[in-house]
């Protein structure tokens, strides 16, 4: 049996969902999604718990930079039991998309 990671592009993530960002401190400060939770791919396994509270029951979706870090915490919640959902193209492509990001210090945020 093959695992399907399940994965959806930016412009199928619904207006009010829960995200969660698994990229670097600095990356995060440099430009991300409004209302996202920040948690760095090395902290994931011992803060499953914040990241289960933060999603409430429904559909997660992850984002990296690209969405190659996203998607190996995309598997591992899934094995964890959690709906969650990568999201391809990660940041990049969410910028593309017309999607708004932000920064630590409230300005928009430009590529």
């Amino acid at each position: 049996m093959s695992f399907s990671l399940p994965s959806v592009t930016p412009d199928g993530v619904p207006a009010a969902a829960p995200l969660l960002d698994v990229r670097e401190p600095d990356e995060w400060a440099a430009g991300h999604v409004e209302g996202a939770l920040h948690i760095p791919i090395g902290q994931v396994v011992e803060r499953v718990g914040e990241i289960s509270e933060h999603a409430g029951g429904q559909p997660l979706y992850v984002l990296c930079k690209v969405g190659g870090r996203s998607a190996q915490v995309t598997a591992y919640l899934t094995q964890q039991g959690m709906n969650a959902v990568n999201v391809d193209g990660g940041v990049l492509a969410w910028q593309s998309s017309g999607r708004p990001l932000t920064s630590d210090n409230g300005e928009p945020f430009v590529l």
